[in-house]
């Protein structure tokens, strides 16, 4: 309706009591399960909009690279990834005030790989890494397969994970890691001020331990200068940074990166015995991509039409879901987050939008214990059309629907 004001940011959590082991699994599948179509709309993935005509020389690249004679993608490639991107990407990290030898990189098969490898560089079987909460879920069931407990911190949906909470956190349990995603988090968006960040770093060099740091998204920041990482303020190695061109270029070309630090070693180790290598045909495509300069002008493009998508998503949101909904204000990235009475759930939600054409991804599997039930996530980075609005309307109209059902009166 005409005159809504704009909704309320999500409540910051309440502190957990106690590590827990990872649940959610059987949600995370449904997600990862749902294959593309034609008819259905998937507001529940992490997909970028890859239909941009500024991806069209790396498609280009990619032929290029595969009708050569010498057939460079058909061989192993060198445990730390072709050094023709690791120069590439050093470079890159340049812009988010990271300065990374190329020798100190490990090229990886996405940044889920990435995560995996931070984590089992750091910690073992049975360890506790703290989490920001809400918290991607990749990293969740990271945590979960390789047996370790997160502790959730909770979150400000402008400013990031609670510095006090955190602090509390460390002098009561022996925590090993701090994993995060400070720069255009997923889910909720926000980009954490630079003085908080630099706080993280003093914290966990007090208490001696790892951050593992997610830039997937860093570079998708709405402002310019993009933000800078925690990686950049790290002077004693102990924070690994990992990300990959899976939300910036495309998510099928399966290439991230790590710059792990005082933990080279046992990251390359631990890339070793995962997948021993990436693939060297998207590597290539990639570093051509990026030596040609197409890089910068695909991102202008993409930044600009993330953030109009955020505006028209928010007031798609703003006009079909009940009065009191409470949404995210991204400051970057793709994703709105979007809170509901505590006492709705949004996995039926996501039942009765099956018949319906419309998939979303629920709020409990951004949490290691199942917290956010009365959560959900939405994409908002395809192009805005007629067809994502009605679906944004169906699925404001069933969480109305659900929510009479549960209050008759």
């Amino acid at each position: 309706p005409a005159g809504r004001k704009t909704p309320a940011l999500p409540a910051i959590g309440r502190p957990a009591q106690r590590p827990v082991e990872i649940s959610q699994w059987d949600q995370v599948l449904e997600l990862a399960r749902a294959a593309p179509s034609p008819d259905v709309v998937q507001l529940g993935r992490g997909m970028p909009d890859v239909t941009s005509p500024t991806l069209r020389p790396l498609t280009q690249a990619l032929g290029r690279i595969s009708r050569r004679l010498d057939m460079p993608g058909l061989y192993y490639d060198n445990i730390h990834g072709r050094r023709c991107l690791r120069e590439q990407v050093a470079r890159l990290l340049l812009d988010s005030g990271t300065n990374i030898d190329p020798d100190d990189l490990v090229i990886t098969t996405g940044a889920q790989e990435a995560l995996a490898i931070c984590i089992r560089s750091v910690c073992q079987p049975g360890d506790i890494v703290a989490v920001d909460s809400p918290s991607f879920h990749g990293a969740m069931q990271a945590l979960k397969g390789l047996g370790m407990k997160a502790l959730e911190i909770p979150t400000d949906p402008l400013t990031g994970i609670s510095l006090d909470a955190l602090e509390l956190a460390l002098e009561q349990w022996p925590i090993k890691a701090i994993q995060l995603t400070p720069s255009c988090n997923n889910p909720l968006g926000y980009i954490m001020p630079e003085d908080r960040k630099r706080a993280l770093l003093t914290l966990a060099q007090r208490f001696d331990v790892a951050i593992i740091e997610d830039d997937v998204y860093g570079d998708l920041a709405y402002t310019y200068p993009r933000p800078r990482t925690i990686k950049s303020f790290d002077e004693d190695g102990r924070v690994l940074l990992c990300s990959s061109f899976s939300k910036t270029l495309a998510p099928g070309l399966r290439v991230g990166w790590v710059a792990p630090g005082r933990y080279l070693d046992r990251a390359l180790h631990m890339k070793y015995i995962s997948t021993g290598s990436t693939a060297t045909q998207p590597q290539l495509a990639i570093s051509d991509f990026l030596k040609a300069g197409h890089y910068e002008p695909h991102m202008r493009r993409m930044r600009g039409q993330y953030q109009r998508s955020r505006d028209l998503m928010t007031g798609w949101v703003t006009r079909y879901f009940p009065e009191g909904t409470r949404v995210s204000r991204p400051q970057g990235g793709f994703m709105l987050w979007i809170e509901l009475p505590e006492d709705f759930d949004s996995l039926r939600l996501n039942r009765a939008l099956q018949g319906q054409g419309v998939q979303i991804a629920v709020g409990s599997i951004f949490s290691a214990s199942g917290k956010y039930r009365n959560c959900l996530r939405m994409n908002f980075a395809a192009k805005p059309t007629a067809q994502i609005e009605d679906a944004v309307r169906k699925v404001g109209a069933a969480t109305a629907l659900l929510m009479q059902r549960a209050d008759p009166a």
